[in-house]
């Protein structure tokens, strides 16, 4: 789960975090009641939405002006660019051409800014530890930093056992470049962060930038934090920030019935049993010439209504040109599954070729439900088989 700006900061400032002072406003008014009481002579109005490169993002109707990040001098130009933010749709490389609609926006202090810098909190799957990334790089994709000047990047693994030490703290200041009281104020906001991204089982916490001041303070002039959707039991107050307007509506509709479901940019929608056979079953869509549309995994213990919840999400996306079940019964029976696949089929009156792969327990059931139900469903005997068959299906209908 992932959440806005200000709320990261709201949290991160919780544990000793160093951030500006800010308000959220949903209305220009909200924006200029914000702005008198945070004082000037300066603020930046920030867009909120779950997207980067809002600065260098545009509004659809005006791509022409001003982004979504704006430094003003007024309470008037608070109030003027909050208007113009709120209600319309922003446009970033991270949005896609059709952008997202701005709620609401963040009013902020000012910030005396000396020097950029870049820090991240993630776990790191090849070490299994929380690994901290820094960069003197502040300000960029660190993508592009990875790929364009490597050496720059700064990682350490802390742990577990000791968590973050003193130590680690101050290797990243100084490999940052920091002295004297910057250090110091690096050492306390990199432990405050740290006690931040444990406490609230986060996935990942950046800061980008970071900066130093004039006055040698590093705070936080921005904050992205995504959390661990299997710990939000834990954390009521973190899972009670969720903004659903953010999220893609059909990844809504599987999280109400526990499907993992992720759409893609392809056409051949998958639905599956299991992580890794969701990802071999994409895979070999890509050998034998498509692209996927979704990952789709409808868990070892779907029922009949589960499935046919997830034949509804996958065919509610218009890119699909044809659909592939790749179910291998073990605890999942495939009686089960095509029970669910005939209900849902014939629920959405099916348009586009359906290649069915059974294997399992009760497979033979499985496969005389799908032959009985009357339904233009073509069986496949291996993956290699139902990959070549989908996929000739998809190109001969196009």
């Amino acid at each position: 789960m992932n959440i806005h700006e200000y709320q990261a900061k709201q949290l991160l400032a919780k544990f000793g975090v160093a951030v500006p002072r800010g308000g959220v406003a949903y209305t220009p008014e909200e924006a200029e009641k914000v702005a008198n009481d945070l004082g000037g002579p300066v603020w930046v109005v920030k867009s909120q939405i779950h997207a980067g490169g809002r600065g260098a993002g545009r509004f659809k109707g005006n791509e022409n002006g001003a982004g979504g990040v704006r430094v003003v001098k007024s309470v008037d130009e608070v109030k003027s660019n909050a208007g113009e933010m709120i209600g319309s749709v922003l446009v970033t490389k991270q949005t896609g051409a059709e952008g997202k609609e701005v709620s609401r926006v963040y009013i902020e202090e000012g910030c005396d800014i000396k020097r950029e810098l870049y820090l991240s909190l993630l776990v790191d799957r090849d070490t299994s530890r929380v690994t901290v990334m820094a960069s003197t790089e502040g300000g960029m994709e660190i993508e592009e930093v990875a790929e364009a000047t490597p050496e720059k990047i700064i990682t350490i693994a802390i742990d577990p056992v000791t968590g973050m030490q003193g130590f680690h703290a101050r290797r990243i200041a100084f490999a940052l470049g920091l002295e004297g009281d910057q250090v110091k104020s690096a050492v306390k906001f990199l432990m405050a962060m740290y006690k931040a991204f444990t406490d609230l089982d986060a996935a990942m916490v950046e800061v980008n930038p970071l900066v130093v001041t004039g006055a040698g303070d590093v705070i936080a002039l921005d904050a992205k934090m995504g959390f661990d959707d299997n710990a939000l039991f834990r954390h009521k107050d973190v899972a009670e920030l969720r903004d659903e307007t953010e999220e893609d509506p059909a990844e809504l509709e599987a999280g109400k019935y526990e499907l993992n479901y992720v759409k893609l940019d392809g056409s051949i929608g998958c639905m599956v049993n299991g992580a890794g056979l969701a990802m071999a079953t994409m895979d070999i869509i890509k050998l034998y010439g498509s692209e996927p549309a979704n990952f789709l995994d409808v868990g070892g213990s779907a029922t009949k209504e589960r499935v046919t919840a997830a034949f509804k999400i996958i065919l509610s996306d218009p890119n699909v040109e044809g659909i592939l079940v790749n179910i291998f019964g073990g605890i999942m029976r495939c009686d089960v599954i095509a029970e669910g696949v005939v209900a849902a089929a014939k629920e959405v009156s099916l348009h586009v070729p359906l290649v069915v792969r059974l294997e399992g327990t009760n497979v033979d059931l499985g496969k005389q439900i799908l032959a009985d139900s009357g339904l233009p469903i073509t069986s496949a005997d291996n993956l290699a088989d139902a990959a070549e068959k989908i996929v000739k299906a998809v190109k001969e209908a196009a």
